[in-house]
């Protein structure tokens, strides 16, 4: 929801939560701590966070946050389970995202993990433009090795790569996840891939394969990345990620009437806002 230019009232957002929460998601992306002044839309997620029942949900809840102030304001929340982090491996997309530098996002990184760890949450680091940009910025598969070895050195258990501009194709998804993943056995690798609508399966299919089981998901692909220059690259489908599962016979624990309650749901507060 946080590119989307009309605000959508907390009562709608609490009722799009929840019907995911009843849908038996592992993770649900909650909201963010960012400045109101950048992103007008995530201004009430403690609000949401407040009113939410838990109770009856077996799913956890991440919040995203830029900073240490965001990451402070995130911690006090119970409810919260993961705080997700967004580092890029572009210089000039991490001054534009975060407004600090790489350097300075990984003295960010020490300080969040530390107020994790304090706090019992989990730090999620998203390693954005993981497979290229579009600034002319150096990326090559080394680059982002060199970012993920330094991440786990600091003690990050959870690593999304993550395709930014939906630039990826199968065999960039195959070379960076079948060498990261081995090496790094003590975290969990996940995949954030932005995607054409008739590229979602082979790009699927390959982070698969090199053993990927972490993906991230949008229903109906609602959302994305401005910087990506194409309208028609989207997040992942969270229908298609399940259609795949399910063709593999792969057991995701979704509850199939609650999954189709929410696709409703979503179409309804996405098409009113967007």
């Amino acid at each position: 929801m946080q590119g989307m230019k009309e605000f959508v009232p907390t009562a709608k957002k609490l009722e799009y939560i929840s019907a995911l929460l009843r849908v038996g998601f592992d993770t649900i992306d909650v909201g963010s701590f960012v400045s109101p002044k950048l992103i007008p839309q995530m201004q009430d997620t403690a609000g949401v966070l407040l009113q939410l029942d838990m109770s009856l949900t077996k799913s956890k809840l991440l919040a995203i946050v830029a900073n240490v102030r965001g990451a402070q304001d995130a911690v006090v929340f119970d409810e919260i389970s993961y705080l997700g982090f967004p580092f890029s491996v572009s210089e000039t997309f991490q001054q534009r995202n975060t407004n600090s530098s790489i350097e300075e996002s990984l003295k960010r990184v020490e300080e969040i993990q530390f107020l994790c760890l304090n706090s019992k949450k989990t730090l999620v680091v998203y390693l954005s433009m993981a497979f290229g940009n579009p600034y002319g910025d150096v990326w090559n598969p080394g680059i982002v090795h060199k970012w993920a070895a330094k991440l786990v050195g600091m003690g990050v258990k959870v690593i999304s790569l993550a395709d930014t501009i939906g630039v990826s194709n199968p065999a960039s998804i195959s070379e960076l996840f079948s060498n990261i993943i081995p090496e790094f056995k003590n975290s969990e690798i996940g995949a954030h891939l932005h995607t054409r609508p008739d590229a979602w399966r082979e790009k699927l299919q390959a982070a698969y394969d090199a053993g990927c089981r972490r993906f991230d998901g949008a229903i109906k692909g609602f959302g994305g990345c401005p910087m990506a220059e194409d309208e028609l690259v989207g997040n992942m489908a969270t229908e298609n990620l399940l259609s795949f599962f399910e063709e593999k016979k792969i057991e995701a624990g979704i509850d199939k009437a609650a999954f189709t309650e929410a696709m409703v749901l979503a179409n309804k507060v996405f098409m009113e806002h967007i």
